[in-house]
């Protein structure tokens, strides 16, 4: 079976809580039966209503459930050449996790302090030294 092709129009039209579709990483999903139930809350859905959703549906870090069963479950077709996003690269978070720091500038962070101590002693020394 192929998928049904979409354009954007043709997903801007299901905006409404009765009937909401969603695209996210060029899939469309009409998800206005899971409105009801969607753990965040209706109002976060209706705001990507009849939208590419994919940068929402990333930034939030879904679990591997919502993202394997939930999604399998609504897809309905795929976006057509024309309406199609390049596809960016996200970093993964998962519900629950938090997102890994980068240790840029610990080097410095560590340095920088012990040179303000050990400049202030020799300061304070020198100073000593003269009265």
């Amino acid at each position: 079976m192929s998928a049904q092709i979409f354009s954007t129009a043709d997903v801007a039209k299901h905006n409404t809580k009765s009937d909401l579709w969603v695209v996210i990483h060029n899939k469309v999903y009409d998800i206005t039966k899971f409105v009801q139930e969607h753990p965040g809350g209706e109002e976060v859905l209706l705001d990507e209503a009849g939208k590419d959703a994919t940068e929402a549906f990333e930034d939030i870090g879904h679990s591997d459930e919502a993202r394997e069963f939930y999604l399998a479950k609504y897809e309905i077709g795929e976006l057509d050449e024309q309406s199609r996003v390049p596809e960016k690269s996200y970093t993964s978070i998962r519900a629950g996790e938090l997102p890994e720091q980068k240790q840029s500038g610990s080097f410095l962070k560590v340095l920088l302090p012990a040179l303000i101590i050990v400049g202030a002693i020799a300061y304070k020394f020198v100073l000593e030294q003269k009265h």
